[in-house]
């Protein structure tokens, strides 16, 4: 086995617990953010890559990762987002054939810091007691005042804004420019998986900025808007907001996943708030209330629509609930063209029960334009 004996490393959270484990390439190092936990089975390189878990240490439920590689093709986004990683067994070696490469080199690439042989049940039942909270991990085993000191300085993500962290800098277009039908994106975390469905369902995409206008976004003239997932409290992102309002003053149709379905619903005075432990696995059980169906959903989100607030509000249905907790999994407006989902529908990683919302988005996109 490659690196027989490694380092010793920790993870202190910002009660003063502590976990053991070792580091992953026998290499030295710290790594800061809110400690959360995926219960996917398979996905490591999608969930590494997705923005929305940006600032974020990972932490992973499977007991084996790494055993399948990388694959560039595999990629959420540009690099890996998350802040650190923190593992059960890490496989420095691969079996895939597909695989472009090790995840230790995937890692190394990034210079992300990652711990393995870590009691991973102990701290995911930690988490899911005493709730999402800052941490690090570090190899400076003995310095545990100097490690407080610095995880001290570590911001909360309540009030967090960090969609400028992972937007792009400059719009961009996705697909075929000869499509039937054009969708303005804001990129306030946004997936390529996301891209990919748009581009399959005849769409050609202008991917906007996070602090894009509304007339920046109109002047291309779309046929629809789209508000993507992100990371961080959607609160503090007042410019998403405020284009939000005037994309629905206009009555264009307007579809939001994750980070997007909260600001819909901020747009529209309905309060959000930060879950105890949140929702982050490929198979979250979601019900459909118009239809009546079950859904199996990719969900990754530490923030959630106040359910209260929207169930009176007499402009909003809800459309699907979340059955582990019954918080809201989508919305709709009754007097706009306007409908979200709090869970991931283009999957990746994740199964493909809810990818009809694409189908549906650009249906409502083909009324209004034809």
């Amino acid at each position: 086995m490659k690196y027989q004996t490694r380092k010793k490393a920790i993870i202190l959270l910002a009660d003063g617990t502590i976990f053991h484990g070792k580091s992953v390439g026998n290499k030295d190092g710290s790594a800061v953010g809110e400690v959360c936990f995926n219960t996917g089975m398979t996905g490591y390189q999608e969930i590494f890559t997705d923005p929305s878990y940006f600032g974020q240490l990972m932490v992973t439920t499977n007991a084996h990762i790494g055993n399948y590689g990388v694959s560039e093709d595999e990629n959420e986004s540009y690099q890996p987002m998350i802040s650190g990683l923190i593992c059960k067994n890490f496989s420095y070696n691969y079996s895939r054939p597909a695989a472009d490469n090790s995840l230790e080199e995937f890692l190394n690439k990034s210079d992300l810091f990652a711990i393995s042989d870590v009691d991973t049940r102990a701290l995911v039942t930690y988490i899911r007691e005493h709730g999402a909270m800052n941490a690090i991990i570090s190899t400076d085993v003995d310095n545990i005042a100097g490690l407080k000191e610095e995880l001290a300085k570590v911001p909360d993500m309540n009030g967090l804004e960090l969609a400028s962290k992972v937007s792009t800098k400059e719009a961009y277009y996705f697909g075929n420019e000869d499509a039937s039908y054009k969708i303005a994106a804001l990129d306030i975390g946004i997936k390529k998986n996301i891209l990919r469905n748009f581009a399959e369902r005849d769409a050609y995409v202008k991917v906007f900025p996070y602090n894009a206008t509304y007339e920046e976004m109109s002047n291309w003239n779309p046929d629809g808007y789209f508000l993507s997932n992100g990371p961080g409290d959607p609160k503090p992102l007042a410019e998403a907001i405020e284009l939000t309002r005037l994309i629905l003053e206009n009555d264009h149709p307007l579809f939001g996943i994750c980070l997007g379905h909260q600001v819909i619903a901020l747009a529209n005075g309905i309060s959000t708030y930060k879950m105890h432990h949140g929702h982050r696995g490929i198979n979250h059980p979601v019900k459909n209330l118009l239809t009546g169906k079950g859904e199996i959903t990719s969900q990754n989100h530490g923030f959630s629509v106040d359910e209260k607030e929207t169930a009176a509000h007499l402009d909003f249905e809800i459309t699907h609930i979340c059955l582990n907790d019954n918080t809201i999994g989508g919305m709709r407006m009754k007097n706009k063209n306007c409908f979200s989902v709090q869970y991931h529908p283009e999957a990746s990683p994740g199964p493909h029960d809810a990818a009809y919302l694409f189908d549906e988005f650009m249906e409502r996109i083909k009324l209004v334009k034809n």
